[in-house]
């Protein structure tokens, strides 16, 4: 991620696009010869910098310093550099293929992130744990099944993001307000053949021909930006939501992210194990949902045909959010493979709170053997309160003894329906769904490319 938002990229990019708009004005009759585009063509990427900064601080203007920079390796081309063009064919064309390819990167980590969550959902879908609404104790669910909700935040943004890069649409070949008025003069008036000049340097920079954009101002609008920074926001969402329930849940111990042998928690108190990447993740991820507002903001205030006040915001917040997200991933990712579940902590404190989330069912075979269910139910309200003051007081949770102690429950077997696999409804087999709608398609499309794109060194 790092090397596609680099300046050799994006500069490479830039002679790339001056490389496909000769191309094309030649192939459309414009005196152009072929030693000019050879000279293009060897100069792609030896790019000096040093010059293209002594040219932008005499010249005030990047464009035109990097134009100048390469005529200076390629005299022979200096006429015909930028032929027509205004800097934004360069800036927006650069941009939009920087974006569709960092949505690609994006979408492959996203992806393998995905795949590992439901990994470990698999392995771990048959294990009952405790599960809470508001935070407090409710009716269990299992780990895996929690797991394919985290799996699923990220998928939902992961559609929105391919969303967003299978629609991208190329700015191509416009001009100065977008009217084509300078490529019109270039060929004295012919409609078809600057047509045919966008088409040529759409395909040319490999960009399918029904994706261009049908009309634009001198740039693409900035409104695409603000729709992939909110697929991108999407994405740190599910995750903050994800690295946060495992905060929440390594405080009770019943999950840890991976913790080193040689791992210090805190400086001060030596027995700490915070979850650090999950805080890390947290703090990046919000940091990209932030930039939302920021890209909406710039899209609101373009004037008319274009203003200049995008530019410098444009290019902290384009890199930023991919960058962070990319490390979000990363960190995910390396948590995601490496979790551990601490089935004895989990066991017991889901057997701690059971007796309580038996009760329906303990009111329910009461009724069965003949008992009024008003009076069930109040025998189990005032024992349950009973028992909930007594915990609160740190001691054990004694509701069974009491109901067991009342004429109302004495001839029912009240241990018996303290199995939990009997109260989590349908999680293991909703986990295997899970696995078949969405990892394992994913798996099929993006495979090898989603290991690949993952760098596990957090």
């Amino acid at each position: 991620m790092q090397s596609l938002w680099s300046d050799r990229r994006r500069f490479g990019t830039w002679r790339r696009l001056w490389l496909a708009l000769a191309k094309s004005q030649k192939t459309l009759g414009l005196p152009i010869s072929d030693e000019q585009i050879a000279a293009l063509e060897a100069h792609l990427d030896d790019i000096d910098f040093d010059a293209a900064r002594a040219h932008e601080k005499r010249l005030r203007h990047d464009v035109m310093a990097h134009v100048h920079t390469l005529a200076d390796v390629a005299p022979e081309a200096a006429p015909i550099i930028h032929l027509g063009a205004t800097s934004q064919f360069v800036n927006c064309n650069t941009e939009l293929l920087l974006l569709r390819e960092a949505m690609d990167l994006i979408a492959a980590k996203t992806a393998a992130v995905i795949m590992s969550l439901g990994r470990f959902a698999e392995r771990h879908k048959a294990l009952p744990t405790l599960g809470f609404t508001h935070y407090q104790p409710a009716q269990p669910v299992t780990v895996g099944k929690r797991a394919t909700l985290w799996a699923q935040d990220c998928w939902l943004g992961l559609e929105q993001l391919e969303h967003c890069r299978d629609t991208l649409r190329f700015r191509g070949v416009r001009g100065a307000t977008g009217t084509q008025a300078s490529f019109m003069a270039l060929f004295d008036g012919d409609s078809e053949a600057v047509e045919r000049l966008d088409e040529l340097v759409t395909q040319e920079m490999g960009w399918p021909l029904d994706r261009r954009l049908p009309v634009s101002g001198q740039t693409y609008p900035r409104v695409v930006d603000a729709q992939i920074l909110s697929a991108l926001a999407s994405i740190a969402a599910a995750v903050h939501k994800w690295a946060t329930d495992v905060r929440l849940l390594s405080n009770l111990r019943e999950l840890e992210e991976p913790f080193e042998s040689t791992q210090i928690g805190s400086s001060a108190m030596a027995y700490k194990r915070n979850p650090m990447r999950c805080e890390r993740a947290c703090g990046m991820s919000r940091f990209v949902m932030n930039l939302v507002g920021n890209a909406l903001q710039t899209a609101a205030v373009q004037w008319m045909e274009r203003t200049l006040d995008d530019s410098a915001n444009r290019r902290l917040v384009l890199p930023e959010a991919f960058l962070a997200l990319d490390g979000v991933l990363d960190i995910m990712r390396n948590v995601a493979d490496g979790l551990v579940v601490n089935e004895a902590v989990i066991e017991a404190r889901l057997a701690a709170e059971l007796p309580f989330m038996a009760t329906e069912d303990m009111l329910m075979e009461a009724v069965r053997q003949g008992a009024d269910r008003q009076e069930a139910h109040e025998v189990i309200r005032e024992a349950s309160m009973a028992a909930v003051a007594k915990v609160k007081a740190g001691g054990p949770n004694d509701l069974l003894e009491r109901l067991a102690a009342h004429e109302t429950f004495a001839n029912i077997d009240l241990t018996d329906l303290l199995d939990a696999n009997r109260y989590v409804g349908r999680a293991q087999d909703q986990v295997t769904a899970f696995l078949q709608e969405v990892v394992q398609p994913l798996e099929s499309r993006y495979g090898p490319a989603a290991t690949d794109a993952v760098e596990l060194t957090v």
